[in-house]
């Protein structure tokens, strides 16, 4: 590769990349971004510098997971190399924010761009079913989280199905394998009724896969309704703002899902209770209304009875008044002539013949004379 006068300006060139490749295939190095340059929407340029000293990095847009702006804290892997034309620099692998500070602004600015697409619009919030049936459940199986939210759920209602989708929570691989589990849950071939993404507390640095672009997009645009909650109660990621439902906790989120069974049994039984006694008040007054009726028909049909006793018993009267046998028992009598009743003499004549009915018999006579008109 070389000879006794010197090395050639590519054979150096390789021979220092070689070492770098063996000593150093890929460093982490942290500091404050500067000079930060985009081209061609494809490349990007950047320094890190500390107090002293400026080194130069060269990556792709696609590395970008989050909005970078001068001055915050960087940790960017990289490969050393040393260009044959462009000279010394830093091949980047991944960037990640370092400091509270950084991250929050890095959250900051992406909620700003993503509130004004709408990604964050409470008319686009779907309800959940209360209870779900089938839950989608992304997170670590080691973590303290996913322990409680199983614990609180079979404790409060059991029988629902739980599929895990077994994710790293934190570093660099988390956000590309949380995008893998809601893509899984979205596209499993029976419906999922919810998808739900918890995380324990942690450092800004530790919660800051749930406050990427990729990450808060896909929760976002998932078919399937979402329940985030990341850390304690205080911290708020953008996939929480994203989801159709946010819990301040893991155990807040399966106290949100499910109901509580004993709190579900005593309101059974009071409601049970209360029923119970709501029939038997409205038997009892039905029964009293009832009562209070027939007491009113009694009373009216006596009345009426009474009215047509009254009527039947005048009516009596009239007829026995009107009756002709008390009129002929008074010594009164009837004259009847071809069954016709006498009651004038204008058209009798002597010799007819009549009929008298007195109260006891009757009299058969002709007329011998006619006195009056």
């Amino acid at each position: 590769m070389f000879n006794e006068e010197g090395f050639s300006v590519s054979e150096f060139i390789e021979l220092v990349n070689q070492t770098f490749e063996l000593a150093y295939p890929v460093v982490n190095i942290i500091g404050e971004l500067a000079n930060l340059k985009i081209s061609k929407n494809k490349w990007i340029y950047f320094d890190l510098k500390d107090e002293n000293s400026s080194l130069k990095f060269f990556g792709t847009v696609y590395q970008l997971k989050d909005p970078l702006e001068e001055g915050m804290m960087l940790k960017v892997s990289s490969r050393p190399n040393l260009h044959n034309i462009y000279g010394f620099s830093m091949q980047v692998q991944n960037i990640s924010l370092v400091g509270e500070g950084s991250i929050k602004r890095a959250a900051e600015i992406l909620q700003i761009k993503l509130t004004k697409e709408g990604i964050f619009d409470v008319n686009k919030k779907r309800q959940l079913p209360y209870p779900p049936s089938k839950i989608g459940l992304i997170t670590s199986s080691q973590s303290a989280a996913y322990h409680d939210f199983i614990k609180i759920i079979n404790n409060r209602w059991r029988g629902i199905e739980i599929n895990l989708y077994d994710v790293q929570v934190q570093g660099e691989a988390a956000p590309y394998q949380i995008l893998q589990a809601l893509e899984y849950f979205n596209n499993y071939p029976n419906n999922f009724d919810v998808l739900v993404i918890i995380r324990g507390g942690g450092s800004p640095e530790d919660l800051a896969a749930f406050s990427t672009e990729s990450v808060t997009r896909a929760v976002s645009s998932s078919k399937v309704p979402t329940l985030v909650a990341i850390g304690h109660e205080i911290d708020v990621s953008l996939a929480e703002l994203a989801a159709d439902i946010r819990a301040s906790t893991p155990s807040n989120a399966a106290e949100l899902l499910v109901p509580d069974k004993k709190i579900v049994i005593n309101n059974l039984k009071s409601i049970s209770k209360y029923l119970d006694r709501r029939v038997k008040e409205s038997i009892s007054l039905e029964e009293s209304f009832l009562k209070s009726q027939s007491k009113q028909l009694n009373e009216l049909i006596n009345h009426r009875i009474n009215i047509l006793t009254n009527e039947l018993h005048h009516k009596r009267e009239l007829l026995t008044a009107y009756d002709p046998m008390r009129t002929l028992k008074r010594g009164f009598s009837i004259v009847r002539k071809d069954g016709m009743i006498i009651r004038s003499t204008k058209n009798l004549s002597i010799n007819d013949v009549l009929d008298i009915n007195l109260a006891e018999g009757d009299i058969e006579a002709s007329i011998s004379g006619i006195n009056g008109t």
